[in-house]
Order: C-alpha cells, then sequence, then structure tokens
C-alpha cells in the first residue's frame, strides 16, 4: 500500500484526562496544524498506529491502564522515524533523562507553555519530513523508479534529467517546507508545481498568483484578504488567496519581483504560519503550503541586496532547477508530436507527420522561449498547413531566421566581458566563413537547407557559397 503523504498524517495526543486533550489541540490548531487525532485511552495507541501513521505524538507518562513510560520503548522500536514528545506532570530530572535514553524527541513538563509547546511540535513534524524524505530518497538510488508517474503525466519528457526531477520531488512532496522552482522563462516551473501538488497529497486546492508587478497593498490584499471597511471601496470582506488555498498548496510565480517591503510579510508567513487580513489585528492561521518560482538568481539579487537572505534561506529548503529545452534536445521529437496532436486536435484536422528535416533543424535550436516558445512554432505551423501528410517547414525557418536577425542586431559581447582569444595566426575571413559552413552541415547532418538556416542564409546563397569553394579547392 502507497504511504500517505505527511501533509495528510495526524498529530497524535494521547493523555487520559479529555480537558488536557482538548485544550492541547486547540493551541494546535490556533497555529495551523490541522490534523490532529485525539487518544484518552492508552490501550488503543499500538493498534491505532498500525492502522493510521502519524507525524508526531504526544505522549503523557503517568495514565491508566498502559503507562506511557511503558508505551515510549516499544513506539521508539516500532516506529523509529515517529518522533515522541512525552509530557507530564511530574517535575522529575530523572524521569527525563530516561525518558531521552529510551529515545523521546523532547520532554514537556505540565501545564506545558504554549510557545514551548509550539516549537517542539513544529521541529518534530520538521524531524518527521526529513527521516521520510531521506527513506525515500535511499529508494530511488537502489531502484531507480518513480512511485506517481500519473502526476507527473502533463510532462512530456523521456529525459533522465527530468526523471531525476521527477524523483526529487516525490522525495520532498512529503515536506510541509516550502519548495523554490527556478528556471528560465516557458521552461515548465508551473507544471512542475502543480505536479508536486498532486503529489502531496493536499485534499486543498492549487492556487497559483503571479505576483510580479504587485505592489505592497495589493500583493497583501490579493494573498491576506481584507475586512469589511479596510480601505476605500472596501464594501465587504474579502478573503484572500491564502484563505482559498488552505489545506492545499500557494504557488506564487516570479516571486524575485516581489518587493522588499512584501518580502517581510511573506517571511512572516512562512516563519510564523499565521498572517493578518487588511484592517485586522487579529491573526489567522494558514496550513497552505507555499512553492515559489522564478526565472531570476536570487543568490545573486540577495548579494545585491535586492532579494532578502532571511527569505531567500527560508524559500530554499528544497531547490530544484527546471533545465531549458537545449539541455534536454532529447525531448523535442517526443514534444513535437505532442504539441502536433494538440494542435490538430483544437483545429480538428489530422495531424501531418514531422520530417526528419525538422527534427533535425530544431534540435540546432537553442529555443531562448524554451518549451513555450516549441509549443507555439507547432501551433502556428499547424494553422498555416494547407494539407498534405507533411509539416510544412516554412513557418518553422521564419521564426528561427527571425530570431537570428534580432539576436544578429544585438552587440556583440564576448563571455563575462573577456576578450575571444585566437591563438596562432588570426584567420582570415575565407577560412572563418568556410569554417562555419562546415561545422553548421556537421550539425545539419549534411542538411544543405537546415544547414542554410543555421547560418542565417537562403539555400541559393549556400549553394553558391558551396560551388566557390568548390571552385576554389579544384584550382
Amino acid at each position: 500500500m502507497k504511504e500517505k503523504s505527511f501533509a495528510s498524517l495526524p498529530v497524535f495526543l494521547v493523555d487520559d484526562e479529555t480537558t488536557v486533550l482538548h485544550a492541547t489541540a486547540a493551541m494546535l490548531h490556533s497555529a495551523g496544524v490541522a490534523n490532529i487525532q485525539l487518544l484518552d485511552d492508552s490501550r488503543e495507541l499500538l493498534s491505532t498506529l498500525e492502522r493510521q501513521a502519524a507525524s508526531a505524538l504526544l505522549l503523557d507518562l503517568m495514565m491508566p491502564h498502559v503507562t506511557g513510560s511503558k508505551l515510549l520503548p516499544e513506539i521508539v522500536h516500532l516506529y523509529p522515524e515517529l518522533p515522541v514528545i512525552v509530557m507530564t506532570a511530574a517535575q522529575d530530572v530523572e524521569t527525563a533523562v530516561r525518558s531521552m535514553k529510551e529515545g523521546a524527541f523532547d520532554y514537556l513538563v505540565k501545564p506545558v507553555d504554549e510557545s514551548r509547546l509550539l516549537a517542539s511540535v513544529r521541529h518534530a513534524l520538521e524531524v518527521h519530513s526529513l527521516r521520510r524524505q531521506m527513506g525515500v530518497l535511499k529508494r530511488y538510488l537502489l531502484s531507480d523508479c518513480l512511485e506517481n508517474d500519473d502526476a507527473f503525466a502533463g510532462i512530456v519528457t523521456h529525459s533522465r534529467k527530468m526523471r531525476a526531477i521527477f524523483q526529487y520531488l516525490e522525495a520532498v512532496a512529503a515536506s510541509a517546507e516550502p519548495v523554490l522552482i527556478s528556471g528560465e522563462t516557458g521552461a515548465g516551473k508551473e507544471m512542475f508545481a502543480l505536479a508536486l501538488h498532486k503529489l502531496s497529497g493536499l485534499n486543498g486546492q492549487f492556487i497559483q498568483v503571479n505576483v510580479a508587478g504587485l505592489d505592497d497593498t495589493l500583493f497583501s490584499d490579493t494573498l491576506f484578504g481584507h475586512k469589511k471597511g479596510a480601505f476605500t471601496g472596501a464594501d465587504q470582506a474579502r478573503p484572500g488567496l491564502i484563505a482559498q488555498a488552505a489545506g492545499g498548496t500557494l504557488f506564487l510565480d516570479e516571486i524575485g519581483d516581489l518587493s522588499m517591503a512584501s518580502q517581510v510579510k511573506l517571511l512572516r508567513l512562512l516563519q510564523e504560519h499565521m498572517y493578518f487580513p487588511l484592517g485586522s489585528d487579529v491573526a489567522r492561521p494558514s496550513d497552505a503550503r507555499v512553492v515559489c518560482a522564478t526565472n531570476c538568481n536570487l543568490a545573486q539579487m540577495m548579494r545585491q541586496n535586492q532579494f532578502r537572505s532571511d527569505l531567500f534561506f527560508r524559500l530554499s529548503v528544497h531547490q530544484i532547477e527546471v533545465p531549458p529545452l537545449r539541455q534536454h534536445k532529447e525531448d523535442i521529437p517526443l514534444l513535437l508530436q505532442h504539441f502536433l496532436d494538440d494542435a490538430a486536435a483544437a483545429i480538428n484536422k489530422p495531424a501531418p507527420a514531422p520530417s526528419n528535416e525538422l527534427i533535425t533543424l530544431l534540435s540546432n535550436y537553442h529555443f531562448p522561449g524554451n518549451v513555450r516558445e516549441l509549443r507555439a512554432m507547432v501551433f502556428n505551423a499547424m494553422a498555416l498547413h494547407r494539407g498534405g501528410p507533411v509539416l510544412a517547414m516554412d513557418s518553422f525557418r521564419q521564426a528561427i531566421q527571425k530570431h537570428q536577425k534580432v539576436a544578429a542586431d544585438l552587440p556583440l559581447v564576448a563571455a563575462e566581458g573577456m576578450p575571444v582569444m585566437i591563438p596562432g595566426r588570426f584567420p582570415t575571413l575565407d577560412e572563418v566563413d568556410e569554417a562555419m559552413i562546415k561545422e553548421a552541415l556537421r550539425r545539419a547532418k549534411g542538411n544543405q537547407g537546415v544547414a542554410a538556416t543555421l547560418l542565417g542564409l537562403s539555400r541559393p546563397a549556400l549553394n553558391r557559397r558551396l560551388s566557390r569553394r568548390a571552385m576554389r579547392n579544384d584550382s
């Protein structure tokens, strides 16, 4: 049976005093711990754990029937990944030392201080999550398997690099910690965020918001909502996106564009799991899992004081980088066919076949717009297709040549400002011309049409250059 995700696992409270149970549960609920299971009979604990896994256990030591002191070593032996926090009214150093030696995660004395309780439980949940992630990663290293292929159905790939990211996402899906997804525009970061939500087993919604261009007030209103009368025009209360994402995932796209003031508010939300709607002085708990995405280099922005270091380290507990399409070009034929099928179905036409020449051309293009750019190319080509079994290449050539023209108009700057090093004799223009043509033909696998497109030439222009080269060689 597939193990339940961390997000769905309850925190167990075991105490024979129902008033203590409900008071402790209320404190945890107020801090955003939503899934709590109460037991007032210690005899039921072991059988309950057999049926229902837990993320943490708060165990009273002094109970009738079966004491917590007797249960503790058995629980630690049977469920070594489960953090057990023991609670007792006995302020006895010897009891505390004995419990810790037997494997207790922490020791709390009744009446329990609320801040001490919340800190201990949060730490226990983090440790439990990390222990489970290590177990999942160990299984992947040994078996190279995926437990939930369906979650990645929307990501078309057979790349080993992408599969490694899938495995990492399955490992961290059990965590309640934030996830930072980085990558170039058009690489598919939002699809990885959605896959992570599906893997997490969270029952709430997947709520997505692009925070680019939101000033601090609009950011606060969008995420936290407002009370009636909070500002001019606030005729009624409105819940924010965090409330809509309760029990689910809140996906914040373009996080690198967030203002410094908004960064402070996001950091407070991540640390305290609490937020204030605009116009309210009453904090509300949040159990939404936060996933962020950016095409910016946040580490560099942090060094330039454009992004808060404390927020960066809080967000990057789990981090993945979605590779650009040029780093998994083996997926181009698969993606091309996938988008052809989608485009043909959208306009109710039969899907033509892509030619090998087209696949070679696309495999030599660097795709600055990544998968999104390839999709746009295919849909445009399909709209222009006038029938026939093979997809025409004209629109692809035009799109590539247009981009090459734009790139050629930009000033040529050597990498990182370093001069271009040419060892030995400086080559002549004819030698450079011949070398470029030879390399283009090699990459195009001898196809002159593809080579001409790579060089930004028409097919006749390339033929003329090849003819002149042949004449020079003959003479």
